[in-house]
């Protein structure tokens, strides 16, 4: 690995419970978000954006982000929960996007895009596709209101999503945004790109050949690194694992079962900021271009659209 490397992670949820040591409800181990923070900033990572999914996480989203000079945030309400809208003791949806608003409104410093927001049609079960793009489309103004990029979810929705963005057009942030985690198809991407969106790409946008396929076609000025840690991790059945190099991990233990974690050690099955050297890997072979090369366009791309005025 270069020391000279920077990169930007401009999807990480640290506000989930794994990095508290706890795993589907049950205490594992202890807290250990610190320990995480420290691999990223010593592997090169020079920022990160912090997820904020909805009203609750982005409250301690920011309480993170204000731990650590080089962390940011995005504030807005996933897709799947957009219920939560509708059921806001406080004054309903508009009790909840004034809240938004005032977040936003009081740490500017830190807030750097409204999202995640989007659609996602794969998981109808947690919120019906009219809930969803009724409230993805009030959050648009938030975006021009606040001249914010978008940090976008789409999953198995991209023709919809592609028709309310180009129908709001006028009321956005003139550097538009990211489609993060993609794992949609060429025409896809492209129809985002034409609208001024960038690509963001993690482990799932790299499970498949055809992922593989897809990404190797996609312009490098137009893509962004991500983790989406503690999900969306490259593994050993992915088409893209056999792309990693990077294998400075080994000099940490790696617990297999969370209650095995030690202190200082890795989580198998737990993405974190430092494996975002193995997206790397991959883009960079797609692209055949060395490390160093892939990795400045791709902070260049990030920081152009989120940190302006860095």
């Amino acid at each position: 690995m270069s020391s000279n490397i920077k990169l930007i992670d401009i999807g990480v949820n640290l506000t989930d419970a794994m990095y508290q040591g706890e795993y589907h409800g049950l205490k594992k181990h202890e807290p250990d978000l610190d320990a995480v923070l420290e691999r990223a900033w010593k592997h090169s990572l020079d920022k990160m954006m912090i997820t904020g999914g909805s009203l609750d996480d982005a409250h301690k989203a920011l309480e993170i982000a204000r731990s650590h000079d080089q962390l940011y945030t995005t504030i807005g309400c996933h897709p799947t929960r957009c219920n939560e809208f509708d059921q806001f003791e406080e004054g309903g949806a508009e009790g909840y996007l004034t809240k938004l608003k005032g977040l936003i409104e009081t740490n500017k410093d830190k807030v750097v895009a409204i999202g995640e927001c989007g659609l996602d049609y794969d998981r109808l079960n947690f919120c019906q596709a009219d809930v969803q793009k009724k409230y993805f489309e009030a959050q648009l103004d938030l975006s021009g209101l606040f001249e914010l990029p978008l940090f976008l979810h789409c999953r198995a929705a991209a023709t919809d999503m592609l028709d309310i963005l180009k129908k709001n057009q006028d009321k956005l942030c003139s550097s538009k945004g990211v489609v993060h985690s993609f794992d949609g198809t060429l025409e896809e991407a492209q129809a985002f790109i034409d609208l001024g969106y960038s690509i963001g790409l993690n482990g799932c946008s790299l499970k498949t050949e055809d992922n593989l396929k897809v990404v190797k076609n996609i312009p490098l000025e137009h893509l962004m690194l991500e983790t989406d840690a503690p999900w969306c991790d490259i593994r050993n059945s992915h088409a893209s694992s056999k792309l990693t190099t990077t294998d400075y991990f080994k000099s940490y233990k790696v617990a297999n079962k969370p209650n095995k974690w030690v202190m200082g050690g890795l989580v198998k099955g737990r993405n974190e900021p430092i494996f975002i050297h193995q997206v790397l890997d991959v883009i960079s072979a797609l692209k055949e271009l060395k490390r160093e090369e892939a990795a400045q366009v791709m902070y260049d791309n990030t920081m152009r659209m989120f940190f302006p005025n860095v």
